[in-house]
């Protein structure tokens, strides 16, 4: 299903507070949708929300922890009481790190599924019966290149992001005849606060390297959901991997091997 006009719709947005998230809830905003912006720092979410507003824009700010599924429950309700319906979700929110599996902390491990994973089923599970029941809507997952291809030091991440690409493609393939348009996209590794010091510092110069701007992924997105495209790898290129993934198995493993051993050991993408 093709979302070529945002007027008039209400969009929910995870992860609202910087990065891809915050710059998706700027674009929303500008292209006419209402826009309730979710994270949990509320200081940065009222920026964003003034940012919007400075342009005319209606934004509503609700800080949410999107692992806990009570305050997604409440954060939902407060979402549709204040626009009477939720049109567009992009579940966007998440972290990630990088360590062996070995060093992981077990703890932070379970907050990675329950952050990255979790929060968007608690999320899709609120809004989405409203969608079916008015046979409109859009859902937006935000996963990563890491969700299809796994690499050293990514156990935890890779988990959470394989765990949003099955679930999207099965909810994809249920709710399409019901209305709702489901896109789950795959960014590689964009420059944005996502990436902290330690992570840049432990990432393979070859990713560092092929690091691009926010601007285009969301460029990629509008463009996608406009031509109701169900997949967007970001940059394109990257999609290339999982042909030669499917095709040569052997020879991807050794590829993803080599170019991360120049990793330094020890505890980082989208």
């Amino acid at each position: 299903m093709k979302l070529e006009s945002y007027s008039g719709l209400a969009a929910l947005v995870t992860g609202a507070s910087s990065g891809i998230g915050r710059l998706l809830a700027l674009r929303l905003a500008r292209q006419g949708a209402r826009v309730a912006l979710v994270a949990r720092r509320k200081g940065e979410l009222e920026a964003v929300a003034s940012e919007i507003r400075a342009h005319s824009g209606d934004a509503i700010v609700l800080p949410c922890d999107v692992a806990d599924a009570n305050q997604v429950a409440d954060a939902a309700r407060h979402a549709c009481r204040r626009f009477g319906a939720i049109d567009i979700l992009v579940n966007n929110a998440g972290y990630g790190g990088q360590r062996t599996f070995l060093e992981w902390d077990l703890s932070d491990m379970e907050r990675i599924m329950r952050v990255n994973y979790l929060g968007a089923v608690y999320f899709t599970k609120a809004l989405l019966l409203q969608m079916v029941e008015r046979r409109r809507g859009w859902l937006v997952f935000i996963a990563s290149v890491t969700g299809r291809i796994a690499s050293p030091e990514k156990a935890a991440y890779a988990a959470s992001k394989f765990a949003m690409v099955g679930m999207a493609e099965a909810l994809s393939l249920e709710v399409e005849d019901l209305g709702v348009h489901v896109l789950t996209v795959y960014p590689g590794v964009i420059r944005t606060p996502f990436f902290d010091a330690e992570m840049l510092a432990r990432m393979p110069a070859a990713a560092r390297r092929s690091m691009v701007e926010p601007d285009g992924l969301v460029d990629a997105i509008f463009r996608a959901l406009a031509k109701g495209k169900r997949e967007l790898t970001y940059p394109r290129g990257l999609a290339a991997g999982y042909v030669v993934r499917a095709l040569a198995p052997g020879f991807m493993r050794r590829q993803v091997k080599r170019v991360t051993r120049s990793s330094p050991p020890g505890a980082g993408t989208r």
